[in-house]
């Protein structure tokens, strides 16, 4: 039975996120995220809509 139990629990062993992706998609984010701050200065709905797109990937950042 305690064998049993092992081997489930391998089964069940939850996977690492992959390090370099997560890097890259929070480059990528802060990137979008500086412009945004950036076009608050010129066009106050870009800047909305820029922001509202990094937010978007950083969800997708905490998924990979």
């Amino acid at each position: 039975m305690g064998q049993l139990n092992i081997k489930v629990m391998k089964k069940e062993k939850q996977k690492l996120p992959d390090a370099r992706k997560h890097q890259i998609i929070s480059f990528v984010k802060s990137g979008i995220r500086i412009l945004g701050y950036g076009f608050l200065w010129f066009s106050l709905d870009t800047a909305i809509i820029l922001l509202i797109l990094s937010e978007m990937v950083g969800i997708i950042e905490e998924l990979v």
